[in-house]
């Protein structure tokens, strides 16, 4: 594999965000109280969805490495980059805290949080074998719907259309993204809502390890390989194409940040 991928293909996803310290107390945004005015209320729903258009481009900006990690993010930078107000801001800064994408600092923010090579290995060691079972569980409900084809499927072959178009990016940015999605569809085909969860928790991790993007043809044909068998319904040869994609991707990442021979 040639990078590890993440945010949605020009597709907003908005994710639950995950329990977090509060970045940006103080700022003159919030009631003294904690009490929503009526309007407040009123306006919430929009907030929400402004909450997570923000979340969506924070990790972008984390998966091309616009913000680096160990960078300090700044809400009122932020808001300005993302032209937003601050609240919806401080909201997203909040919930990718709880992801473990970003990190609380004392009395200054948040900053992208910065992984060692343990890190690194015990992200591995869990994602493999859920990334291996929902290529397995993703065939096998292909398999069982014979010879009707699940809609997953065609959003799987999107998400590879996509990627091919995006090759020629320069920076890649579209290309993680389309990739990124293809592997949530592989979930999302599985049908098994428990294993979706995890792997939403698990996502906001994997992310700070977007972007790297060695060998991105030998990356595609691999995802290639995986659809092929998931859309076959060949449970074994879609786990065995998991399996070894997701080491070759261990084996990238920490090439890439450790400089592994």
């Amino acid at each position: 594999m040639a990078y590890v991928t993440g945010s949605s293909a020009g597709r907003e996803r908005a994710r639950p965000g995950g329990p977090g310290g509060g970045p940006g107390h103080g700022s003159g945004d919030e009631r003294p109280d904690g009490a929503a005015s009526g309007g407040e209320r009123a306006g919430a729903p929009e907030r929400t969805s402004l909450s997570a258009r923000a979340r969506d481009a924070i990790r972008q900006r984390i998966a091309d490495r616009t913000y680096p990690q160990g960078a300090r993010l700044v809400e009122r930078e932020v808001a300005e980059e993302l032209r937003m107000s601050r609240v919806p801001v401080r909201e997203a800064l909040r919930a990718l805290v709880g992801e473990g994408l970003l990190e609380l600092l004392p009395h200054s923010g948040v900053r992208v949080r910065r992984l060692d090579r343990a890190d690194v290995e015990h992200l591995y060691e869990v994602w493999e074998p859920l990334a291996v079972q929902a290529s397995r569980l993703a065939a096998r409900r292909v398999a069982r719907s014979a010879p009707v084809e699940p809609p997953g499927v065609t959003a799987l072959r999107a998400s590879l259309d996509l990627a091919e178009q995006a090759a020629s990016d320069p920076e890649g940015a579209r290309e993680v993204a389309a990739h990124t999605a293809f592997h949530e569809d592989i979930v999302a085909l599985s049908g098994n809502p428990m294993l979706a969860r995890t792997m939403e928790r698990l996502g906001g991790q994997l992310r700070l390890l977007f972007g790297m993007r060695e060998e991105p043809e030998h990356m595609r044909a691999q995802h290639a390989v995986m659809f092929r068998y998931i859309a076959q319904g060949d449970e074994e040869s879609a786990a065995a194409s998991t399996l070894l994609h997701v080491r070759d991707s261990r084996t990238v990442a920490l090439r890439s940040l450790f400089d592994d021979a």
